[in-house]
């Protein structure tokens, strides 16, 4: 949640590195264009070297000023000042450059140099909260949040936590760390239920609830252990605002909300940086994806069209990440009339939980190798897109699955559904349920990078023979 402020800051650094470069290449040109005493130009050379150190210097000027460390409160003023010193610094460290490596730049222009790279920055850090919200509004979920809690030290985190809607929080309402909850309500910036902690089990099962906040005594904490427990099972992440170290196996992590220390216990991954490299990866492939296979797929829904009665596209709701509801994409395989058969055909399926049956009757017979070669999951590449999906990652159920799941098993929301995961490179639909339950935990508890390309070299010949494939 806090770690939204690093990632925030990230993208404020890489943007500063392509608006510094847009102001360099308009100031070279600008200078190109006028016939002044002294002709100017840089070699490729001369100009990557120039153009190098000067994004260099305008980062390093930024952390140091610690410029985006104050963005976030968009005060015109500070903004104004801050880009201006950044500026001034950065072309005073470009001069010593050139006068230490003898290049004889233009003055003039170094001084539209800094002008444009002034005015770029100061319109884009005063527009970027406004950018931000409309992207979020547009694109990304709200990120809910409960307090456990009722004293003055859950009120105060909870004040904190309004005050971090700009990073799409929101504050869902309290938990009496009491059986029974002595008040109902309490009133901030708005009215906040207080629900006994014994409800916590049929929150987390009916409402999105991506992290949790212990704020009270450290003497009440031994008593909510349980409930740690329980929130490590579902994979809920959890933070604690006291010192006290609860006896929980998830991964643990500290951080600092204003002057109060908080530890964070994961069980699912959690570094924003990386998790932001998986989601840039995602938009990359997806976005080619899409573009290179438009063609093909039109032709596709076409083939459906004509052989069997009903939409080429077959829409279904899905749960996502900590337990979002999403509409979920595939080209129709089976006959239209396939949901309501499937009661008639429910002491088939090969596994419990998740509905399986082999030689589904309900296919198509261009359905069938549509499933054989996944070519009906190629429509996901829009889910992966919004940021529904991931490329990699546990394959999404239907509502009426996860109500079955057991605790250990509803660990799996914790982690972006994905197009294919270890289960498709494991065996597909020849795994039992249980056995793919285990190996979408295994990839959640060792998830990285590396882990995700493997699987996805992994599944490209899988795909390509249809081998496992029901």
């Amino acid at each position: 949640m806090f770690s939204r402020q690093r990632k925030a800051r990230v993208l404020f650094g890489l943007s500063d590195i392509i608006l510094v470069f847009l102001a360099f290449q308009a100031a070279y040109e600008t200078r190109s264009l006028f016939n002044l005493e002294h002709l100017f130009f840089l070699t490729p050379e001369k100009k990557a070297l120039v153009l190098g150190f000067s994004l260099f210097a305008w980062i390093t000027i930024a952390l140091w000023l610690e410029i985006y460390e104050k963005l976030d409160s968009g005060h015109p003023r500070i903004i104004l000042r801050d880009a201006a010193h950044q500026c001034a610094y950065g072309v005073l460290c470009v001069v010593v450059f050139e006068y230490a490596l003898r290049l004889d730049l233009s003055r003039f222009f170094l001084t539209v140099f800094a002008a444009y790279a002034w005015a770029v920055l100061l319109v884009f850090r005063l527009t970027a909260g406004r950018l931000v919200g409309v992207i979020r509004r547009e694109f990304a979920a709200p990120h809910y949040v409960m307090v456990v809690g009722t004293g003055e030290r859950a009120v105060r985190m909870a004040r904190a936590l309004e005050h971090s809607t700009e990073y799409g929080v929101r504050l869902r309402g309290f938990f009496s760390e009491q059986p029974e909850a002595a008040v109902t309500e309490i009133m901030l910036g708005s009215a906040y239920p207080v629900r006994p902690i014994a409800e916590l089990p049929s929150i987390l099962r009916k409402h999105v609830v991506d992290e949790i906040v212990f704020a009270v005594g450290s003497e009440r904490l031994a008593e909510l252990e349980e409930v740690f427990l329980l929130c490590d099972e579902e994979g809920v992440r959890t933070r604690v605002a006291v010192d006290f170290f609860p006896h929980v196996n998830s991964t643990v992590s500290l951080d600092r909300l204003g002057a109060t220390p908080l530890l964070t216990f994961s069980a699912a991954p959690y570094d924003e940086i990386r998790l932001l490299v998986k989601r840039a990866t995602d938009v990359a492939i997806a976005g080619a994806g899409l573009l290179v296979l438009s063609p093909l797929m039109a032709l596709v829904a076409m083939l459906i069209r004509l052989t069997s009665p009903g939409p080429a596209i077959f829409l279904q709701e899905r749960c996502g990440l900590n337990g979002r509801r999403f509409r979920f994409y595939k080209f129709r395989s089976m006959c239209q009339n396939a949901e309501q058969l499937k009661v008639g055909l429910a002491h088939l399926s090969m596994r419990e939980t998740a509905f399986k049956i082999p030689d589904d009757p309900r296919l198509t017979g261009v359905g069938r190798y549509l499933r054989k070669f996944s070519i009906d999951e190629w429509p996901q590449l829009w889910n992966v897109l919004r940021g529904d999906m991931s490329l990699v990652g546990p394959r999404p159920a239907v509502p009426s699955e996860v109500d079955q799941y057991k605790r250990w098993q509803r660990r799996r929301l914790r982690m972006r559904p994905g197009l294919t995961c270890l289960w498709a490179v494991s065996g597909r639909d020849n795994i039992d349920f249980e056995t793919w339950m285990k190996l979408d935990m295994q990839y959640i508890d060792n998830w990285s990078l590396a882990l995700d390309w493997k699987i996805l070299l992994r599944t490209i010949p899988r795909v390509l023979t249809g081998h496992g494939a029901n």
